[in-house]
């Protein structure tokens, strides 16, 4: 199993394991992030992209994996994918660069199948 298959099932696991605990701390995290990506003045597209900028610049591997696959589920394109990664690069300067390069390998299990 690849490193981006073990992220999603792990993920998968964490989220039914939090789930079945009755986390009402975690029931409302998961209220607050339908809420924050919900279609508004900005489209979920473009929330999914901002997500994916600073998912860049905090090098949250996790976070790139599910924020890139979810603004391509809501439309997002490989280039505006790759400009949102650019734009983390530039905000967080040269560590950013060690993250854009694990965002493009998530980009190319997500864009060329």
């Amino acid at each position: 199993m690849g490193k981006l298959e073990e992220m999603n099932r792990r993920r998968k696991l964490a989220h039914t394991r939090l789930v079945g605990t009755g986390s009402k701390v975690y029931a409302a995290f998961l209220e607050m992030e339908r809420a924050a990506y919900a279609d508004g003045a900005l489209p979920r597209k473009v929330k999914e992209l901002v997500a994916v900028g600073i998912s860049v610049v905090i090098d949250c591997e996790s976070c790139m994996q599910w924020h890139i696959g979810q603004a391509a589920e809501a439309g997002a394109t490989r280039q505006e994918v790759l400009e949102a990664v650019e734009v983390g690069i530039e905000m967080g300067g040269g560590p950013a660069t060690v993250s854009a390069r694990f965002a493009l390998e998530v980009m190319d299990a997500t864009f060329d199948g």
